[in-house]
C-alpha cells in the first residue's frame, strides 16, 4: 500500500467519523429543538435573551441554546385565598376567606413583568381582602356580600392588569365572628322578632277596632240589626243547653214600658 492510498483511507475514516458523530449528535440536538405548545398554552420565546414574541398552539421549533420557550397555561386557575383576620369599619373582629378565579390573558407581561404571577396574585388578593373588610360594617358582609365580591374583583383586576392576568371572579365564603358576637346578634335577632309580632298584634287590635265601630255605626243606622243580633244571641245560647238562660230585652221596649207605668200613675193621681 503506498503513501497515497494510506493517506485516502485515513481521511475515508475520519469522513465516516465525523458523519456518524454528526448523526449521533443531531438526535439529540432535535430532541432540544423541537417544542410542542397545547391548545391551552402559549410559548413565550426568548432569543439571546430579548423577547420574541409568543407562539402556540402547535409544532414549533426554536434553536438549541440561542433560543429558550417559557410554556404559559391560559386556563382559568381556581386558588383559594387563605383566612384573613381583620376588624370591620363599626369595630368588629372578623375571619374572612375566599376563592378568586383569574386566567392570563396577556403571555408575554406575565413572564416578562413579574416572577410568578399566581403567588403575586395570591399577596395582592390577601392584601385587598384585609382592606375591603376595614372599609365595610359587618351588615354589609353578611347581607350584601355581592356587593364586596365586586368590589374586590375590580381592586384585584386593576392591581394584576400590568401582568397580563384578569381576574374573572372573586366569592367571599365564610365570615367567622367570635361566640360573643355571635350570642350577641342572636339577641338582637330575637328582639327584632319581638317586635314584629307586637307591631302585628297591635295592627290586627287597630283593625278589629275600626270594624267594631263600623259595626256600632251600621247598627246605628239600622235598628233591625240590633233585633237580628238579639235573635242570633237566643239561638246561640238555647244550643249550649245551660240550665239557666238570660233574655236581654231591648231598650226601646223598657223605655215604652216605663212610659205606660208612668202615664197609668199620673191618671190614678
Amino acid at each position: 500500500m503506498t503513501q497515497r492510498e494510506a493517506g485516502a483511507t485515513i481521511a475515508e475514516w475520519l469522513a465516516r467519523l465525523i458523519t456518524i458523530a454528526g448523526y449521533i449528535l443531531a438526535i439529540p440536538l432535535f430532541w432540544i429543538a423541537i417544542r410542542i405548545v397545547q391548545e391551552y398554552e402559549r410559548g413565550v420565546i426568548f432569543r439571546l435573551g430579548r423577547l420574541v414574541g409568543a407562539r402556540g398552539p402547535g409544532l414549533f421549533f426554536i434553536l438549541p441554546f440561542v433560543e429558550r420557550m417559557v410554556k404559559v397555561d391560559l386556563r382559568v386557575v381556581t386558588m383559594d385565598v387563605p383566612r384573613q383576620e381583620a376588624i370591620t369599619r363599626d369595630n368588629v373582629t372578623v375571619k374572612v376567606d375566599a376563592v378568586i378565579y383569574f386566567r392570563v390573558v396577556n403571555p408575554e407581561d406575565a413572564v416578562v413583568k413579574v416572577a410568578d404571577y399566581i403567588r403575586a396574585t395570591s399577596l395582592i388578593a390577601q392584601t385587598t381582602l384585609r382592606n375591603v373588610i376595614g372599609q365595610s360594617e359587618l351588615d354589609e358582609l353578611l347581607s350584601r356580600r355581592e356587593q364586596v365580591n365586586m368590589r374586590l374583583q375590580q381592586i384585584i383586576d386593576e392591581a394584576t392588569e400590568p401582568w397580563g392576568v384578569k381576574v374573572t371572579a372573586v366569592e367571599v365564603r365564610d365570615v367567622i365572628l367570635a361566640p360573643e358576637m355571635v350570642r350577641a346578634i342572636a339577641r338582637q335577632a330575637e328582639a327584632e322578632r319581638e317586635r314584629r309580632a307586637k307591631v302585628i298584634n297591635a295592627e290586627g287590635e287597630y283593625q278589629a277596632a275600626q270594624r267594631l265601630a263600623e259595626a256600632a255605626q251600621v247598627m246605628a243606622q239600622n235598628p233591625i240589626t240590633v233585633q237580628l243580633r238579639f235573635l242570633q244571641t237566643l239561638s246561640e245560647i238555647s244550643t249550649e243547653r245551660n240550665s239557666t238562660i238570660v233574655f236581654p230585652l231591648p231598650i226601646d221596649l223598657l223605655q215604652a214600658f216605663l212610659d205606660r207605668t208612668r202615664a197609668g200613675g199620673q191618671a190614678r193621681a
